[in-house]
């Protein structure tokens, strides 16, 4: 039976796999328009600026919202945990005080991160521009942090309502307002401010979107005075701080070896080649943007199986998952190795060949960590949040080591190369101990 046959075939009899994918689609379907927006106001932005800009843009992008990651807790996964484990048994007063003490939180830390970026700004653009002037740029970018006060608990709380639909809309209302504003500049010939303003007006039409839908969603599942629950109403308070804390910190682990790879390409070579970087990362999200949807349906579901012991229902889930992820990485990843270098000049001019060894090398990493995007989350559910912080940070350390002696005199090629190793290494380790935990946690309960 080939592989398509038997995803058929399980398709029909998994009710537990359709609900899982029913969810994704909303947020496929907004991604996939989202996606096409992104992808053509990529290539105008990329013309319009060149290269160098391009990567001074990543730059700009990726500090202010690393500040962010930095200072700010995970709170979806909070809001998610919270009102799945209290909806269901009628706790309403204990959903509204996680969810008005998630969104406190967030606020507070939000601000904090300006802040921060504001003190912060003159040294990023000595340091990663290699340009004073540049500050304003960062500034600008910066605004944000306090347009997305609390983006993370109002996620949470549709995510955990299940209302996926109305965070595709919201994708894609921030992408029609960033794609016009980018050919808006395109067309009259503007230049790097206007991309920038582009990237936050759609941002901020997102945090300001969810929001409200958010707030919505709140008045009518807990009435319209949930805001006004008392934070004693919270139990287990140590609980879901450390949980809070250990989000955070798997956050920061991630910040400091996948999300700051521009940063440390900028410091240590030039935006050149953050540009170039970037721009293999834009055809690898081909392949991402099927799968970042399944994400969160998938730990919504995992966690009630594993909430109510139904290991070989949990089991079940993460194969058949798998086995649909991996036929999307095969088809699509190898369509781009085969292409890649044909389109990324196609797209974006002669300028950008130079990004297609840094697409294969960057290929391996991504296409593991795709088919198996559900390794943390089943940590999370099963109680062990901390394990994956461990070894991500055991693997992180020698990915950092190996990344500042050796991009400098090897380039970009090498970080790519280092950047899908410790993919690779890291979630593998997360895999085996996830697994021996499911059994070990079914022999308990048997």
């Amino acid at each position: 039976m080939s592989i398509f046959a038997k995803i058929q075939a399980i398709w029909r009899e998994d009710t537990l796999l359709r609900r899982v994918v029913k969810n994704s689609g909303h947020l496929l379907n907004g991604n996939l328009i989202a996606a096409a927006l992104g992808f053509v106001q990529g290539i105008l932005a990329v013309r319009l600026i060149g290269i160098t800009d391009w990567g001074l843009v990543t730059t700009v992008i990726t500090f202010a919202s690393n500040i962010n990651r930095l200072l700010t807790f995970r709170m979806s996964e909070v809001v998610v945990k919270r009102l799945g484990e209290a909806l269901p048994l009628g706790k309403k007063l204990e959903a509204a005080a996680a969810v008005k003490a998630a969104m406190l939180s967030e606020a507070a830390t939000s601000i904090v991160a300006y802040l921060v970026l504001v003190v912060l700004t003159p040294w990023a653009a000595n340091t990663f521009a290699k340009n004073l002037q540049t500050g304003p740029l960062f500034l600008l970018y910066g605004l944000i942090l306090l347009t997305n006060l609390v983006a993370e608990s109002s996620t949470g709380v549709l995510q955990a309502q299940r209302r996926f639909d109305w965070i595709a809309r919201i994708n894609i209302l921030q992408s029609l307002f960033t794609a016009g504003m980018i050919l808006y500049a395109f067309l009259a010939g503007r230049g790097i401010y206007e991309v920038v303003f582009a990237y936050v007006l759609g941002k901020s039409i997102n945090g300001i979107g969810l929001a409200v839908l958010a707030v919505r969603e709140l008045n009518h599942t807990l009435g319209a005075s949930w805001w006004k629950t008392p934070l004693r109403s919270l139990p287990e308070k140590r609980s879901m701080f450390t949980f809070m804390l250990n989000t955070n910190f798997i956050g920061t682990v991630n910040l400091f070896t996948r999300d700051n790879i521009p940063l440390y390409l900028a410091a240590l070579l030039s935006t050149t080649q953050v540009g170039y970087f970037k721009l293999a990362q834009s055809l690898i999200n081909l392949i991402l943007l099927p799968l970042d949807p399944l994400i969160w349906p998938t730990y919504a579901e995992i966690s009630r199986t594993v909430a109510q012991k139904q290991w070989d229902a949990t089991r079940q889930l993460l194969r058949r998952v798998s086995l649909i992820t991996a036929s999307v990485v095969l088809a699509v990843g190898g369509f781009l190795a085969l292409t890649g270098w044909f389109l990324l000049p196609l797209f974006y001019g002669a300028q950008a060949l130079p990004a297609y060894p840094a697409l294969l090398i960057l290929l391996i990493g991504y296409g593991f960590a795709s088919i198996f995007q559900w390794n943390r989350p089943l940590l999370l559910a099963l109680g062990k949040p901390g394990y994956p912080v461990i070894v991500s940070l055991a693997v992180g350390l020698v990915e950092l080591v190996l990344i500042f002696s050796l991009v400098p005199r090897l380039g970009y090629l090498a970080l790519a190369g280092i950047l899908s190793a410790y993919f690779v290494a890291s979630i593998g380790i997360i895999i085996w101990r996830g697994f021996n935990e499911i059994k070990r946690q079914s022999l308990i309960s048997a």
